[in-house]
């Protein structure tokens, strides 16, 4: 993948750069790194650009989806990410490898802090890594964010045998899915199943929401088309 976004870095003293590309909120650059003054405007934005492109490389299997997206509005200059990072959103997501939050959203280095397990379940290192984003990085967006096809999920609407650690994983996961009709809305409802636990578990996150310092919100991405939802 080529995103051209090297071409970027020419800039004195290699400082972030912050541009305006097509209508899209800029980002800011703050104290070297790239703070956007909307965080999930930006994020939704950034799929914006990547959806368009997936469903035109689907269209034309010939098309190069990275020369499909325009170059980012903001770069994080390698010199401002060697001792220190500040992300603007934490992604907990599922392992699956057809899920990068990177492209998704069209993001650079620096710009988002992704943790990810198989079903975007809330672990307990999970909770520990979010609480970290959030208390010392102060990353003021937190995003739990599903997919379509979930490879974990449709394992807990099944009865196959699992090993006991991947039984420790799904037990969560079948916990908040009891109800569910089909795939879809079984992974849906895990989204929504695992931003309660977050909540539910981590009096650092309820107390960084209830004061407006963290948001959080719970997503869906289609792999047809590319697109996150807010669900």
């Amino acid at each position: 993948m080529r995103l051209h976004r090297r071409k970027l870095l020419e800039t004195s003293a290699g400082l972030a750069i912050t541009a305006f590309i097509g209508g899209q909120s800029a980002a800011a650059s703050t104290e070297g790194s790239c703070q956007p003054r909307d965080p999930l405007k930006n994020l939704m934005e950034g799929n914006h650009r990547f959806s368009n492109a997936w469903q035109e490389a689907g269209r034309n299997p010939s098309t190069n989806l990275g020369s499909e997206l325009q170059n980012n509005r903001c770069f994080n200059a390698p010199q401002t990410l060697i001792n220190e990072q500040h992300p603007w959103a934490t992604l907990l997501t599922c392992a699956d490898s057809r899920v990068s939050p990177s492209w998704i959203f069209d993001t650079t280095p620096g710009e988002l802090f992704v943790i990810r397990s198989a079903g975007n379940t809330a672990f307990d290192a999970a909770i520990a890594s979010i609480e970290y984003s959030v208390s010392i990085l102060q990353t003021p967006l937190v995003m739990v964010m599903s997919h379509s096809g979930c490879g974990a999920v449709s394992t807990a609407m099944g009865n196959s045998a699992l090993t006991p650690s991947l039984e420790r994983l799904i037990t969560p996961i079948r916990s908040q899915i009891a109800d569910s009709p089909d795939l879809t809305a079984a992974v849906r409802s895990n989204a929504l199943g695992t931003a309660t636990t977050l909540r539910d578990n981590s009096p650092l996150l309820r107390e960084a929401e209830a004061k407006g310092s963290m948001k959080l919100v719970v997503s869906y991405f289609d792999l047809q088309t590319g697109a996150v939802t807010l669900i």
